[in-house]
């Protein structure tokens, strides 16, 4: 026998939930139903900014919001005008979640507890009478005349207004392919490179400010970048990752990576500082000591890379020597080899044609009463809080479009 709901939600993730919570708080007495088809709900909450919840980013300015969405940059604009980050904070205090700003302005629940958001959004559910059923994996969907037909492993469902908030889910996607969605097709965003090189080999956990670009490719971005024992990451690296999430795929992440340590200066800038350095520090040893405002150790690596050794001081440094110093400071070229995930935040650049979908309700153009939020939706952005904000502001706009209905 089917179930019959007046919403159904196909995901029980943060755009999910919020979608539920904002149509049940407009409307009380609307029948509605979230299908989740794994044994849990809100699991990318629970791992998110480790385990403490990246809620949003304290960027108030929408202009300024997108800039951080590879793909959404456009389409966001309108949206992030209605809903923001200021709107979040404002929400969650609403319902009882104070949040607080980090220095880098990623933004978290005072508890410093992914479980609070889950408790909000589990008792708001509970007191509005929204149903939650979870392991419903659904096998098919089906448009009627004025209602929609859901079929899971062992139910089927029915329900006037259906929207998707299934995340990167193939199947999902497959199933709105057959109902003529175009689907950019799916690849990670959001990883680190895998590099071995001698120069970093011993450095793990040395971290500096630098601007790393993709040789030959306009790819490049800037911000800290972190040694690993597998590589490089950091929000640098990361931030290159997202933006050149296509054209790495395409490389099948063989390239060489172009670091300058020293973030913006020149080559040209860099040996002047250098033979300065030769003339005022001509009797200490190269080697020993960072002029820069870098790790010791990385100091040492890259001197060692341009044929300095430990016992050679700086008035003994021949022009070559300084030469390469330089490029080493400034253009340090590392093949990369491959990717790892970063952490377990899992991002993909793909999704439903953001052509195919109205921005000012998140309705489908093509299929009508047939809603998207989240990341089902070629969307992503960079780490920071960005793609949680994109559901919430996704959602919010949804659930009032539905509402109004």
């Amino acid at each position: 026998m089917s179930k019959s709901f007046d919403i159904i939600i196909a995901g029980g993730g943060a755009a999910g939930f919020f979608i539920a919570i904002n149509i049940a708080e407009a409307n009380p007495n609307v029948k509605i139903a979230i299908l989740e088809r794994g044994k849990e709900v809100l699991s990318k909450v629970r791992i998110s900014g480790g385990g403490r919840c990246n809620v949003t980013h304290a960027c108030f300015i929408p202009n300024d919001l997108v800039k951080f969405y590879p793909r959404g940059e456009k389409e966001l604009r309108g949206p992030f005008n209605r809903f923001c980050s200021g709107d979040t904070i404002e929400w969650f205090e609403r319902h009882g979640v104070a949040l607080k700003i980090e220095e880098d302005g990623r933004m978290f629940p005072v508890t410093d507890s992914s479980q609070t958001i889950i408790d909000c959004f589990q008792d708001a559910v509970k007191k509005l009478g929204i149903q939650v059923i979870t392991g419903q994996s659904i096998q098919s969907i089906f448009k009627a005349e004025n209602h929609w037909k859901i079929d899971t492993q062992s139910d089927t469902y029915l329900c006037e207004t259906l929207v998707m908030t299934t995340g990167s889910n193939p199947k999902m996607w497959q199933m709105l392919e057959e109902y003529g969605h175009t689907i950019v097709p799916p690849v990670p965003s959001l990883f680190t490179f895998n590099i071995k090189d001698n120069r970093i080999k011993n450095l793990m956990g040395v971290a500096a400010l630098a601007s790393v670009k993709v040789r030959g490719s306009k790819l490049e971005a800037s911000g800290p970048l972190l040694i690993t024992h597998w590589g490089m990451s950091g929000p640098g690296i990361l931030r290159l990752s997202a933006w050149g999430a296509r054209e790495l795929a395409a490389k099948n992440y063989q390239f060489i990576l172009q670091v300058n340590w020293l973030d913006d200066v020149t080559h040209e800038e860099c040996l002047d500082t250098l033979k300065a350095l030769k003339q005022e520090q001509a009797k200490k040893l190269v080697a020993k000591k960072s002029p820069f405002d870098f790790p010791n150790r990385l100091w040492e690596s890259l001197a060692t890379a341009s044929g300095i050794d430990d016992v050679t001081r700086w008035a003994d440094l021949s022009g070559k020597q300084l030469n390469e110093l330089a490029s080493q400071l400034v253009a340090g070229e590392f093949q990369v080899n491959g990717k790892s995930t970063f952490k377990e935040e899992f991002v993909t650049a793909g999704g439903v044609e953001l052509k195919e979908v109205n921005f000012k309700t998140m309705e489908s153009k093509i299929v009508e009463k047939l809603y998207f939020a989240g990341e089902i939706l070629n969307i992503d952005a960079i780490t920071g809080g960005f793609n949680f904000q994109n559901a919430w502001t996704g959602g919010f706009i949804a659930a009032e479009a539905i509402s109004n209905r």
